[in-house]
């Protein structure tokens, strides 16, 4: 996690720290790990303009800074001044010069600092790519929604699914993935704000190239600044996101609705079916218009998806024929789509229309 500017310089996604005191050193080290960014430390009398402007982010201590500030240095982003006591008149000049955007009392303000090196690391990494959000939710019970988030998130690149019910019993069961180590949601403290990407990826299990964040077998209640904050970094990530939504209104719904480009609702082809799917389609569609249809057979009364669509007003996305294997192939090992899967094309048709989706949603109102 450390190294030295001295042999090795600061690379792009690297943070520079010159910081003299070992506990306020040790501090900053720490807040890094967190962050899960790399730290380079290095002496403020040796710097060069190169390691100075390649680093993604700048720690100094007081004395640094002030060094800094008097040496012919370029103004740059993402400087912080730390301090292990509340800061003086002279910390506040030292940071003045050097062109600092903060100075953070630590441990107090780990969190602030904790902000700006996730900040900062992103940015250094923003090859201007997002990952794009999609939401998949029943119209009905039994259509299948959940098979299809998974066959959604194997079929993209790369992936991050989302369990968003809590009394679904964990969707990391439905991939083959309930003994994957890593945090589910019952074991997160979050409070929202701003998460690093690459770090919450290593927290999370990682199952056949997706990485998950899934419900467990107990309890548990989910609001919705967890979400926006695990959903905000993986798109900042380039990741797309693939939020499997129980069929009621629930904050955690609510965040998930509005941040997705596209909502895919699942809907079995037989009357009823599309009755109850019909009634949910304009709650849905008050939260998120970008709506689209798939509709998963058996047709036991002869009923077409395309007529589905029509008394639902949603645009069909694609039709599923009956995969009676789908249901054994879960309960042993998870499902695994072949590419000639009707569940996978399926996806492919769901993934294709994301662009387009994306497009109309930027320019919607907000």
């Amino acid at each position: 996690m450390t190294g030295s500017a001295g042999t090795k310089a600061a690379g792009s996604s690297a943070v520079l720290a010159m910081v003299s005191d070992p506990k306020l050193r040790d501090e900053t080290d720490r807040v890094a790990a967190a962050v899960g960014v790399r730290v380079v430390h290095g002496g403020a009398a040796a710097v060069s303009r190169k390691t100075w402007s390649a680093a993604a982010a700048v720690m100094l201590d007081e004395a640094a800074a002030r060094r800094c500030g008097q040496a012919p240095l370029p103004r740059r982003d993402h400087v912080c001044v730390v301090t292990l006591a509340h800061p003086a008149t002279a910390t506040w000049a030292a940071a003045v010069a050097v062109g600092a955007r903060c100075v953070l009392t630590l441990p107090d303000q780990e969190r602030e600092l904790i902000h700006e090196l996730a900040e900062a690391g992103e940015a250094a990494r923003d090859d201007g790519s997002r990952g794009e959000v999609v939401a998949v939710v029943g119209g009905c019970g039994g259509a299948g929604a959940s098979s299809l988030a998974v066959a959604v998130a194997q079929s993209a690149r790369d992936a991050l699914l989302v369990d968003l019910d809590p009394w679904g019993g964990g969707i990391d069961l439905l991939v083959g993935g309930e003994s994957a180590p890593g945090l589910r949601w019952p074991d997160l403290a979050l409070e929202g704000g701003r998460l690093n990407w690459s770090a919450v990826r290593e927290a999370l299990p990682r199952h056949r190239g997706i990485s998950l964040l899934s419900g467990t077998r107990r309890g548990y209640e989910l609001g919705d600044a967890p979400v926006n904050a695990v959903v905000d970094a993986a798109r900042r990530g380039g990741v797309a996101v693939v939020c499997d939504l129980p069929r009621r209104l629930t904050d955690a719904t609510q965040a998930a609705l509005d941040a997705a480009d596209l909502v895919v609702v699942v809907s079995r082809c037989d009357v009823r079916a599309c009755a109850a799917t019909a009634a949910m389609v304009p709650v849905l569609s008050a939260a998120n218009p970008n709506l689209g249809l798939v509709v998963r057979g058996p047709s036991p009364g002869g009923l077409r998806a395309t007529e589905v669509a029509d008394i639902a007003g949603v645009p069909l996305l694609a039709s599923i024929r009956a995969q009676p294997q789908l249901a054994r192939q879960s309960e042993h090992g998870g499902l695994r789509l072949g590419r000639r899967s009707p569940l996978a094309a399926a996806a492919r048709r769901v993934l294709a229309v994301l662009p387009s989706a994306g497009s109309a949603r930027n320019g919607r109102a907000a």
